[in-house]
C-alpha cells in the first residue's frame, strides 16, 4: 500500500453515499491530500454499532456500488476496510440459520455454545448457563456488565446461551387481539383489552417475566409463552475460530474483499478471537499471534496486507508484539500524547515514544481522531496515571464524555468527542497536531471530521438521550456542507500538510527520521530521504511551529503558523 495518507470516513460521512464522497475527492483542493482512504464497515450490509456488527459483506447499494471503488481506484487511492474477525450479527446468515434449525442447524458449532465452553468450569444457574468459578474467568476486559452471553432459544423452545462479548438485545413485540383469540380461545373484548395491557408494559421496557397481568394473572403463563416464542434478538456473536466453516467463511470473505479491489484489510477484534478456560481471553498468548500469522498468510495470498487492530495497554507490549509478527500496528498513543503535550506544553512523553518507534523499527499507522473515542486505558505504562487522569478532566470541560471498560476494576477505556473539541476548539491546536502526526514516524490516518474541524455534535443526545456518546464526532455533512468548510483557515492548512506529506520526496518508506528536544517545550523532527529533506520545529510555549525542507533557500523561509 502506498505510504501517503489515509483518509478515514464512512460511506455517507461526505455527502451521505460514496459518489458523493468521490464527488468530493475528485475537488481541487483536494489534490494530493492522500493516497489511500480506509472505508467504514456500513458500506456493508450491517445493523448495528455503526457497521461492525456485519450482516454479509455485499455491497450495500443505498451507499455505494462497485462503480464507486473503481472511481476511488481511478483517483489513485488505495482502498481499506474492515474485516470483522470476532463476531457477525444475528442478522447473518449463519445464526438466524442455527435459530431456525437449533441443534440441526449446519452452524451450530459456528458461534460459541456457553455451557459447552465451561463444562467442568463452573455451576450450572436456575436461568440454564454455567457461572464459571473465579480461576476460571478472568474478568479483567470485559466489554460490558455481566457474563458475556445471550440466551438463544431454539425451535423446540429450550433455551443455550451463545458467547457475546460486544452488544446485544432482547426483543420482545406485542401480541395481537387476533394472536390472543386463537391462541387461548379468548373473546374479543378481552383479547384487545390484554394485548393493549401488553403493548404498554413493552413499550414501557418491561420483559414478560416482570410483566403485571392484572385480572389476565390466569393467562400469564400462556402468554408468556407466547412471547418468548416470537422474540427475536439484536447483537454480536461472537464466532468459534475453532471450527473449520469459520475459517471457510474468512477464506470467502477476504476473496470478496479482494474482487471489490482492496489493498488492505484491517483485522478489527482479533485478539478476542482465542478463548480458553483460565485465561484473560483477551490477546492470548501464543495463539493470539499465531491466529495472525494465520490470517496473514490467508491475505497474502490473495495479494492483500493486513493491518491488526489491538487496543492494549502500553505496559502490556501488545503493540511491540505486532511488529514482531511483521505487521503495521495502530498508534494508540498519539491522540492523547498530543493533547496532554498541547495541553501541558511538555515535549517529553511525545518524543521518548517517537524515538522508541524509531529505536524499536516499530512500523505504525498513526491518527489523531478517528471513528471511535479518544484512546485513554492504552496509555497506561506510558503516561503517568494522574497525566490520564488531567486529559479526562479537561476533555469533559470540552464536552467530552468518559467510556468505561468492565471488570474487577472498571477504568476509563477512552473518551468520547471530537478531536477539535478535545483541543478546546483551538485552530492554532489543530494544526499543530496535524503538523506534529504527518511527522511523527508511521502512516497519517486522518479521520475526515478532524479535518473539517468538527465540534461535538450534541444534538444526537436530543434525538436520544442514552445514545452512544461516539456518535457526537459521526455527524454525516452534505456535500456542500462539507465544501464550504474547506473555506476555512484550519482546513486548508490541514490540506497543505498533507499535501506537504504526500508530495514531497523526503517523505519516503525508506527515509531517516531524527528527533530531538532542543529546549523545553520544543520539539524538532526532520525526514531525509538522500538529499530531499523536511523538518517541523513546534514551540509549545509560544504556540508555533515551522516547516523547512531542502528546497528552503533562507533559514527565515518556511510554512509557520504562529499566535
Amino acid at each position: 500500500m502506498k505510504f501517503g495518507a489515509i483518509l478515514n470516513a464512512y460511506p455517507d460521512s461526505l455527502g451521505g453515499k460514496l459518489s458523493e464522497t468521490v464527488r468530493f475527492l475528485l475537488r481541487p483542493e483536494l489534490k494530493d491530500a492522500f493516497r489511500a482512504f480506509y472505508i467504514l464497515p456500513t458500506v456493508f450490509h450491517t445493523d448495528l454499532d455503526r457497521g461492525f456488527s456485519v450482516i454479509s459483506y455485499a455491497l450495500n447499494h443505498e451507499l455505494a456500488d462497485e462503480s464507486d471503488l473503481q472511481s476511488l481506484r481511478a483517483m489513485g487511492l488505495d482502498l481499506v476496510c474492515d474485516l470483522i474477525l470476532n463476531h457477525l450479527s444475528v442478522q447473518s446468515p449463519q445464526f438466524q440459520d442455527l435459530l431456525r434449525h437449533g441443534e440441526d442447524s449446519e452452524y451450530k458449532d459456528f458461534f460459541i455454545d456457553w455451557n459447552a465452553f465451561w463444562t467442568g468450569c463452573g455451576e450450572m444457574t436456575d436461568q440454564g448457563y454455567i457461572q464459571p468459578t473465579e480461576q476460571f474467568f478472568l474478568s479483567a476486559n470485559l466489554r460490558k456488565k455481566g457474563l458475556p452471553l445471550l440466551m438463544v432459544r431454539f425451535p423446540d423452545g429450550h433455551e443455550v446461551p451463545y458467547w457475546n462479548t460486544f452488544y446485544q438485545k432482547i426483543c420482545y413485540h406485542p401480541l395481537s387481539a387476533r394472536q390472543l383469540q386463537n391462541g387461548l380461545g379468548m373473546k374479543s373484548e378481552e383479547a384487545a383489552e390484554l394485548a393493549d395491557m401488553i403493548r404498554v408494559q413493552l413499550d414501557a421496557g418491561r420483559t414478560p417475566a416482570t410483566m403485571d397481568w392484572g385480572a389476565y394473572v390466569s393467562r400469564a403463563c400462556a402468554c408468556r409463552a407466547l412471547l418468548e416464542q416470537g422474540r427475536t434478538y439484536l447483537g454480536q456473536m461472537d464466532v468459534n475460530q475453532r471450527s473449520p466453516k469459520v475459517w471457510a467463511w474468512y477464506d470467502a470473505v477476504m476473496r470478496q474483499l479482494a474482487g471489490y479491489g482492496m489493498c488492505m484489510i484491517r483485522l478489527d477484534a482479533f485478539t478476542r478471537l482465542h478463548k480458553a478456560p483460565g485465561r484473560a481471553n483477551f490477546m492470548n498468548e501464543p495463539e493470539t499471534w499465531q491466529i495472525l500469522q494465520r490470517l496473514k498468510h490467508q491475505a497474502a495470498a490473495l495479494g492483500l496486507d493486513v493491518l491488526p487492530e489491538v487496543h492494549g495497554t502500553y505496559a502490556s507490549g501488545g503493540f511491540r508484539k505486532i511488529s514482531e509478527q511483521g505487521c503495521l500496528t495502530y498508534d494508540y498513543f498519539l491522540p492523547g500524547l498530543l493533547l496532554d503535550a498541547l495541553d501541558c506544553g511538555d515535549e517529553g512523553y511525545l518524543v521518548s515514544w517517537a524515538r522508541e518507534q524509531l529505536t524499536e523499527r516499530i512500523q505504525t499507522v498513526n491518527m489523531l481522531g478517528c471513528h471511535d473515542g479518544i484512546p485513554i486505558r492504552d496509555l497506561r505504562g506510558l503516561l503517568p496515571d494522574a497525566r490520564m487522569e488531567q486529559i479526562c478532566r479537561r476533555l469533559e470541560t470540552r464536552g467530552c464524555r468518559r467510556k468505561m471498560i468492565h471488570g474487577e476494576h472498571p477504568e476509563v477505556y477512552q473518551m468520547d468527542g471530537t478531536y477539535y473539541s478535545a483541543l478546546g476548539c483551538d485552530d492554532r491546536k489543530m494544526c499543530m497536531a496535524r503538523a506534529l502526526q504527518i511527522f511523527m514516524p508511521g502512516r497519517p490516518q486522518v479521520w475526515y471530521g478532524d479535518l473539517l474541524a468538527a465540534e461535538n455534535d450534541l444534538s444526537v443526545f436530543e434525538q436520544d438521550p442514552s445514545v452512544d456518546a461516539r456518535e457526537m464526532n459521526r455527524q454525516c455533512f452534505t456535500y456542500d456542507e462539507a465544501v464550504s468548510r474547506l473555506t476555512r483557515p484550519v482546513v486548508r492548512e490541514q490540506l497543505g500538510l498533507l499535501t506537504l506529506r504526500n508530495t514531497h520526496p523526503a517523505f519516503s518508506e525508506s527515509a531517516g527520521i531524527d528527533v530531538c528536544a532542543p529546549g523545553p517545550g520544543r520539539i524538532e523532527i526532520q525526514w531525509q530521504s538522500g538529499k530531499d529533506w523536511a523538518q517541523l520545529s513546534v514551540d509549545l510555549h509560544a504556540m508555533q511551529y515551522r516547516i523547512r525542507t531542502s528546497e528552503t533557500r533562507d533559514p527565515d523561509d518556511g510554512i509557520m503558523i504562529k499566535t
